[in-house]
Protein backbone atom coordinates (compact mmCIF):
# COMPACT_ATOMS: atom_id res chain seq x y z
CA UNK A 1 0.00 0.00 0.00
CA UNK A 2 1.46 3.30 -0.89
CA UNK A 3 1.95 6.13 2.12
CA UNK A 4 2.56 8.95 0.28
CA UNK A 5 -0.33 10.54 1.54
CA UNK A 6 0.19 11.80 5.50
CA UNK A 7 -2.74 12.55 8.03
CA UNK A 8 -2.94 12.85 11.73
CA UNK A 9 -5.72 11.51 13.87
CA UNK A 10 -6.32 11.78 17.37
CA UNK A 11 -9.21 10.05 18.49
CA UNK A 12 -8.34 10.95 22.61
CA UNK A 13 -5.55 13.78 23.60
CA UNK A 14 -3.58 13.96 26.77
CA UNK A 15 -1.47 12.28 28.49
CA UNK A 16 0.33 11.26 31.98
CA UNK A 17 4.37 11.62 31.54
CA UNK A 18 6.09 8.21 32.41
CA UNK A 19 9.62 8.35 30.77
CA UNK A 20 13.12 10.55 30.13
CA UNK A 21 11.79 11.10 27.27
CA UNK A 22 8.18 12.76 28.62
CA UNK A 23 10.24 15.59 29.85
CA UNK A 24 9.56 18.59 27.75
CA UNK A 25 6.82 16.51 26.03
CA UNK A 26 5.41 18.83 22.94
CA UNK A 27 2.13 17.94 23.78
CA UNK A 28 2.40 19.72 27.26
CA UNK A 29 4.10 22.53 25.42
CA UNK A 30 1.65 23.51 23.60
CA UNK A 31 -1.49 22.99 25.47
CA UNK A 32 0.36 25.39 28.43
CA UNK A 33 0.38 27.73 25.50
CA UNK A 34 -3.40 27.28 25.05
CA UNK A 35 -4.27 27.43 28.90
CA UNK A 36 -4.76 23.63 28.79
CA UNK A 37 -3.11 20.79 30.88
CA UNK A 38 -2.55 18.15 28.45
CA UNK A 39 -2.34 15.45 31.74
CA UNK A 40 -6.21 15.33 31.32
CA UNK A 41 -7.39 12.90 28.83
CA UNK A 42 -10.11 13.68 27.10
CA UNK A 43 -11.82 11.92 24.07
CA UNK A 44 -12.36 14.48 20.64
CA UNK A 45 -15.59 15.80 20.35
CA UNK A 46 -15.55 16.48 17.04
CA UNK A 47 -12.45 14.23 15.18
CA UNK A 48 -13.39 10.70 17.00
CA UNK A 49 -14.41 9.21 13.85
CA UNK A 50 -12.29 11.44 11.52
CA UNK A 51 -11.32 8.28 9.15
CA UNK A 52 -14.82 7.40 8.55
CA UNK A 53 -15.93 11.31 7.38
CA UNK A 54 -16.49 12.92 4.14
CA UNK A 55 -16.30 15.37 2.19
CA UNK A 56 -19.82 17.71 0.14
CA UNK A 57 -18.67 14.88 -2.83
CA UNK A 58 -18.58 12.39 -0.69
CA UNK A 59 -15.10 11.11 0.01
CA UNK A 60 -12.86 10.40 2.71
CA UNK A 61 -11.27 12.94 4.26
CA UNK A 62 -8.70 10.70 4.68
CA UNK A 63 -8.27 9.39 1.63
CA UNK A 64 -7.32 5.96 0.52
CA UNK A 65 -3.47 4.96 0.63
CA UNK A 66 -2.97 7.78 3.50
CA UNK A 67 -0.69 6.89 6.02
CA UNK A 68 -2.46 8.14 9.54
CA UNK A 69 -0.40 9.44 12.27
CA UNK A 70 -2.49 7.78 15.09
CA UNK A 71 -2.93 8.90 18.94
CA UNK A 72 0.29 11.05 18.64
CA UNK A 73 -0.79 13.78 21.34
CA UNK A 74 -1.54 10.91 23.60
CA UNK A 75 -1.09 7.18 23.44
CA UNK A 76 -3.32 5.18 22.26
CA UNK A 77 -2.82 2.22 24.72
CA UNK A 78 -3.28 4.76 27.74
CA UNK A 79 -5.39 3.55 30.90
CA UNK A 80 -8.04 6.60 30.35
CA UNK A 81 -8.87 5.36 26.95
CA UNK A 82 -9.85 1.37 27.68
CA UNK A 83 -13.49 2.69 27.04
CA UNK A 84 -13.08 4.23 23.95
CA UNK A 85 -10.55 2.14 22.25
CA UNK A 86 -13.12 -0.90 20.74
CA UNK A 87 -14.81 1.87 18.74
CA UNK A 88 -11.35 2.90 17.41
CA UNK A 89 -10.18 -0.02 16.55
CA UNK A 90 -13.71 -0.88 14.55
CA UNK A 91 -13.10 2.48 12.70
CA UNK A 92 -9.44 1.10 12.02
CA UNK A 93 -11.02 -2.28 11.02
CA UNK A 94 -13.65 -0.21 8.72
CA UNK A 95 -10.71 1.68 6.73
CA UNK A 96 -8.71 -1.41 5.45
CA UNK A 97 -7.33 0.89 2.40
CA UNK A 98 -5.51 3.29 4.93
CA UNK A 99 -2.08 2.67 7.39
CA UNK A 100 -2.97 3.37 10.74
CA UNK A 101 1.11 4.15 12.44
CA UNK A 102 0.33 3.52 16.48
CA UNK A 103 3.55 4.93 18.06
CA UNK A 104 3.61 3.93 21.94
CA UNK A 105 5.60 3.84 25.31
CA UNK A 106 3.42 1.55 26.98
CA UNK A 107 3.97 -1.47 24.77
CA UNK A 108 3.80 -3.61 28.10
CA UNK A 109 -0.44 -3.32 27.79
CA UNK A 110 -0.74 -4.08 24.06
CA UNK A 111 -1.83 -7.29 25.03
CA UNK A 112 -4.89 -6.10 27.19
CA UNK A 113 -5.78 -3.31 24.51
CA UNK A 114 -6.14 -5.87 21.05
CA UNK A 115 -9.65 -6.55 20.02
CA UNK A 116 -10.30 -10.00 19.77
CA UNK A 117 -9.78 -10.63 15.76
CA UNK A 118 -6.34 -9.41 16.00
CA UNK A 119 -4.69 -12.83 15.45
CA UNK A 120 -1.44 -11.90 13.90
CA UNK A 121 -2.09 -8.32 13.55
CA UNK A 122 -4.41 -6.32 11.01
CA UNK A 123 -2.65 -5.78 7.69
CA UNK A 124 -3.20 -1.73 8.00
CA UNK A 125 -1.72 -0.94 11.45
CA UNK A 126 2.03 -0.69 12.44
CA UNK A 127 3.05 -0.89 16.26
CA UNK A 128 5.95 1.34 16.94
CA UNK A 129 7.43 1.76 19.84
CA UNK A 130 9.85 4.74 21.62
CA UNK A 131 12.78 4.50 22.92
CA UNK A 132 14.63 7.70 23.43
CA UNK A 133 17.71 5.91 25.49
CA UNK A 134 19.30 2.39 26.09
CA UNK A 135 17.28 1.58 29.34
CA UNK A 136 13.92 2.15 27.59
CA UNK A 137 15.27 0.19 24.06
CA UNK A 138 16.20 -2.73 26.57
CA UNK A 139 12.75 -2.50 28.29
CA UNK A 140 10.10 -2.02 25.73
CA UNK A 141 12.07 -3.41 22.66
CA UNK A 142 11.64 -7.06 24.00
CA UNK A 143 8.58 -6.75 24.25
CA UNK A 144 8.03 -5.79 20.98
CA UNK A 145 9.85 -8.99 19.80
CA UNK A 146 7.22 -10.82 21.30
CA UNK A 147 4.05 -9.39 20.13
CA UNK A 148 2.05 -10.20 17.35
CA UNK A 149 1.63 -7.27 14.38
CA UNK A 150 2.35 -7.12 10.90
CA UNK A 151 4.46 -4.66 10.88
CA UNK A 152 6.77 -3.44 13.43
CA UNK A 153 8.74 0.01 14.14
CA UNK A 154 11.37 1.74 16.39
CA UNK A 155 11.34 4.79 17.10
CA UNK A 156 14.51 6.36 19.17
CA UNK A 157 12.86 9.61 20.20
CA UNK A 158 13.32 12.15 21.27
CA UNK A 159 16.78 10.60 21.22
CA UNK A 160 18.60 11.57 24.40
CA UNK A 161 21.82 8.97 24.35
CA UNK A 162 23.12 6.74 21.85
CA UNK A 163 21.35 3.76 21.76
CA UNK A 164 23.12 0.30 20.85
CA UNK A 165 20.24 -1.69 18.99
CA UNK A 166 22.61 -4.63 18.06
CA UNK A 167 21.55 -7.25 20.23
CA UNK A 168 17.42 -6.23 19.43
CA UNK A 169 17.53 -6.11 14.96
CA UNK A 170 19.84 -9.21 15.12
CA UNK A 171 16.99 -11.11 15.77
CA UNK A 172 13.69 -9.51 15.02
CA UNK A 173 12.06 -8.00 12.24
CA UNK A 174 11.86 -4.68 11.98
CA UNK A 175 10.19 -2.88 9.54
CA UNK A 176 11.92 0.57 10.26
CA UNK A 177 14.20 2.52 12.90
CA UNK A 178 13.14 6.15 12.81
CA UNK A 179 15.24 8.88 14.67
CA UNK A 180 14.61 11.93 16.05
CA UNK A 181 15.72 14.75 17.97
CA UNK A 182 13.88 16.69 21.00
CA UNK A 183 11.87 20.10 19.81
CA UNK A 184 11.18 23.89 21.37
CA UNK A 185 13.15 25.86 23.49
CA UNK A 186 14.18 23.07 26.56
CA UNK A 187 15.64 20.86 23.78
CA UNK A 188 18.14 18.38 24.95
CA UNK A 189 20.71 17.77 22.55
CA UNK A 190 20.43 15.65 19.38
CA UNK A 191 24.03 14.91 18.13
CA UNK A 192 24.52 13.85 14.60
CA UNK A 193 27.02 11.05 15.48
CA UNK A 194 24.52 9.34 16.93
CA UNK A 195 22.12 9.32 13.98
CA UNK A 196 25.36 8.10 11.69
CA UNK A 197 26.10 5.40 14.00
CA UNK A 198 22.36 4.00 14.31
CA UNK A 199 22.26 3.93 10.81
CA UNK A 200 25.48 1.77 10.26
CA UNK A 201 23.71 -0.59 12.95
CA UNK A 202 20.39 -0.67 10.79
CA UNK A 203 22.48 -1.27 7.26
CA UNK A 204 24.34 -4.24 9.30
CA UNK A 205 20.98 -5.82 9.60
CA UNK A 206 19.16 -4.49 6.38
CA UNK A 207 16.92 -2.84 8.89
CA UNK A 208 15.33 0.56 6.75
CA UNK A 209 16.40 3.94 8.40
CA UNK A 210 15.15 7.26 8.46
CA UNK A 211 16.04 10.20 10.40
CA UNK A 212 12.72 12.15 10.62
CA UNK A 213 13.25 15.46 12.67
CA UNK A 214 16.87 17.03 14.07
CA UNK A 215 15.31 18.45 17.03
CA UNK A 216 16.07 21.86 17.96
CA UNK A 217 19.35 21.51 19.83
CA UNK A 218 21.39 19.75 16.93
CA UNK A 219 25.41 18.86 17.18
CA UNK A 220 27.36 17.89 13.95
CA UNK A 221 31.06 17.92 13.17
CA UNK A 222 31.60 20.06 16.67
CA UNK A 223 29.31 22.74 15.89
CA UNK A 224 26.08 23.69 17.82
CA UNK A 225 23.02 24.22 15.51
CA UNK A 226 19.36 25.81 17.08
CA UNK A 227 16.98 24.74 14.62
CA UNK A 228 13.57 26.57 14.30
CA UNK A 229 11.17 23.69 15.02
CA UNK A 230 9.40 24.02 11.61
CA UNK A 231 12.94 23.55 9.96
CA UNK A 232 13.64 20.71 11.87
CA UNK A 233 12.33 18.21 9.78
CA UNK A 234 13.79 19.57 5.94
CA UNK A 235 17.14 19.78 7.70
CA UNK A 236 16.80 16.17 8.88
CA UNK A 237 16.20 15.60 5.02
CA UNK A 238 19.36 16.98 4.80
CA UNK A 239 21.28 15.31 6.82
CA UNK A 240 19.73 11.42 5.48
CA UNK A 241 21.11 13.05 2.00
CA UNK A 242 24.62 13.40 3.59
CA UNK A 243 24.45 9.89 5.08
CA UNK A 244 23.71 7.87 2.15
CA UNK A 245 25.82 10.15 0.12
CA UNK A 246 28.68 9.48 2.65
CA UNK A 247 27.77 5.88 2.23
CA UNK A 248 28.18 5.78 -1.35
CA UNK A 249 31.16 7.22 -0.80
CA UNK A 250 32.68 5.10 1.32
CA UNK A 251 31.66 2.18 -0.99
CA UNK A 252 33.30 3.56 -3.95
CA UNK A 253 36.67 4.11 -1.66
Amino acid sequence: MSTQIRKEWNPWHGCHKCSPGCLNCFVYYLDSRRGKDASIVTKSKTNFNLPLKKDRQKNYKIPPHSSVATCFTSDFFIEEADEWRKEAWDIIKERKDVDFLICTKRIERFETCIPEDWDEGYENVIIAVTCENQEKADLRLPILKEIKAKRKYIFVAPILEYVELSHHLEDMKIDLVSVGGESYKNARPCHFEWIENIKKVCDKYEVPFDFHQTGSNFYMADRHYKIDHFKEYSQAKKGMKYLNRKENDDEIH
